[in-house]
């Protein structure tokens, strides 16, 4: 039996788009939390780091020592982990090799329970990848000694969800839309937050120790209802859907690459589940932890003013660990050998960081890089269609970021409050690149604005990019320090000027 003592529940994928939710809700309920995951930083750039009860650790799925360690004197841990990304070739397989050694850390620590969020689906021989491998970590989880509560969900609807993204950008772009024949297949949605009720609620229920349940809204539509429906609620005319059987998941996945944030090797293994009706296959959970089931409709209004009032917890983008990048240090960039390249500038401004920084941390999404945003739009293109981010992604918040956020095609690596932002490049260049602004006070008032770009090249593609690209940097860069001031409402003293 669980009880609310000091024995913490673990939350492993702690920064992906349900498990950030999940550790705010589960204290929220009383319970003392430990969040995991691969990069530290990013664990202690969440808001809710610093709430009583919560505590960090640094743990990976594909390290049994130090899962083993991260999972030392908790009493059940929630599995929110998944290894499919652009990053990972054959994401069944490390999902699978994760999941064994979640279960060798779970009996070696003697946990009680382990809660898994899996996907519906029946077992047939023509279910998708992605879903089997779903299935498979389920299975690998129940081998265990230790009782798995397994909650299977079709399309999530919440504010930032991969799924929900990839409806809106396609119902908001296209007025006329050629799609595959999945359109017309059968799913039960669920909103986010039911998903999150069910979650937490699991814990103080003992009859779904060990077992399987389906969670679902009450309602069976269709991806063109969806799509109706979404329309519909935002606002937009009526979507022409043109079903066609030629599109298979590969070109699918190329065309929602182009059209939405989504990247390909993320939107091929969705589409591919697409063509699988997920429907719910039994209802016992409603009656052991009943709570009102938001329709479809319900679930869209709600996400749309979410977006509306900028107020998206979390987002599919957000998720994957943070690139190390040590060689990057502004103080000794050259320890780690090699080619570095470096464009350093300096901006002093009669204003106080505090004054300053609202327009540092507010880079980018719509806002955009305050100068010569027709050349980082074409360099968005170039990056989309070539199989990078591009600009699409925007940001999850017009004014906040914390370690993690996907911002533009860049990542942030490191926040610090009117002082430090620095950016890790995720689109696709022959080499690394970062991007860091610093606000350093000085005693008579004035701020000097610090901008360091590095760049490691990788090859001789990666040389002849960094000399293409350096014309345009006293452009662009420069151009971004005094927007950064005209933003401000801050008097440039003196700069930009470039640095040795």
């Amino acid at each position: 039996m669980l009880t609310r003592n000091d024995q913490p529940i673990a939350v492993l994928g702690a920064t992906g788009y349900i498990g950030a939710r999940l550790v705010p809700r589960l204290v929220e309920a009383g319970w003392r939390v430990r969040a995991i995951g691969r990069t530290a930083g990013k664990l202690k750039g969440r808001s809710w780091s610093n709430l009583p009860g919560v505590e960090v650790a640094k743990g990976d799925v594909f390290e049994p020592a130090s899962l083993r360690e991260a999972l030392r004197g908790c009493q059940a841990a929630y599995y929110l982990v998944h290894s499919m990304n652009p990053h990972v070739g054959d994401f069944a397989s490390a999902d699978r090799q994760a999941a064994l050694n979640m279960v060798a850390a779970a009996e070696a620590n003697g946990l009680q329970r382990i809660l898994y969020l899996g996907g519906l689906g029946d077992s047939a021989p023509d279910l998708s990848h992605h879903l089997r491998s779903r299935h498979e970590v389920g299975e690998v989880l129940r081998m265990g000694s230790i009782p798995v509560t397994t909650l299977r969900a079709a399309m999530i609807i919440g504010s930032g969800s991969a799924s929900f993204e990839i409806m809106r950008y396609l119902v908001e772009r296209l007025p006329v839309m050629i799609t595959p024949r999945w359109i017309f297949t059968r799913c039960q949605p669920i909103a986010v937050r039911n998903v999150l009720h069910y979650l937490v609620a699991c814990l103080d229920c003992p009859e779904t120790s060990g077992e399987v349940f389906d969670i679902g809204s009450e309602e069976v539509v269709t991806y063109d209802d969806l799509m109706r429906i979404y329309a519909e609620e935002a606002g937009l005319p009526r979507r022409l859907i043109l079903p066609v059987p030629v599109l298979t998941p590969r070109l699918s996945s190329y065309w929602i690459h182009l059209v939405t944030p989504i990247p390909a090797a993320l939107a091929r293994p969705l589409a591919e589940g697409l063509r699988n009706p997920v429907l719910c296959q039994e209802n016992r959970i409603r009656e052991l932890l009943p709570q009102p089931l938001l329709d479809c409709r319900q679930a869209i209004r709600l996400a749309l003013e979410k977006m509306r009032l900028h107020q998206v917890e979390t987002s599919w983008s957000d998720a994957g660990a943070l690139a190390p990048v040590e060689w990057s240090s502004q103080e000794d960039p050259a320890w780690a050998g090699g080619t570095i390249f470096s464009d350093d500038r300096r901006m002093l401004v009669k204003a106080r960081a505090e004054q300053l920084w609202p327009a540092v941390v507010g880079i980018g999404g719509k806002t955009g890089w305050y100068y010569g945003d027709w050349l980082w739009h074409v360099r968005g293109w170039i990056d989309r269609l070539v199989g990078g981010p591009g600009l699409s992604r925007g940001r999850r918040d017009p004014e906040q970021v914390q370690a993690g956020d996907a911002l533009d095609f860049w990542r942030v690596l490191a926040v610090e409050q009117n002082h430090r932002l620095k950016l890790v490049a995720e689109m696709k260049v022959p080499g690394e690149a970062v991007l860091e602004l610093l606000l350093t006070e000085c005693a008579d008032g004035t701020t000097e604005v610090r901008q360091y770009a590095r760049f490691k090249p990788r090859g001789l593609f990666g040389l002849l990019y960094w000399y293409a690209v350096v014309p345009f940097h006293n452009l662009v860069f420069s151009g971004m320090l005094r927007g950064i001031a005209r933003a401000s409402a801050a008097e440039i003293e003196q700069g930009p000027e470039h640095l040795p």
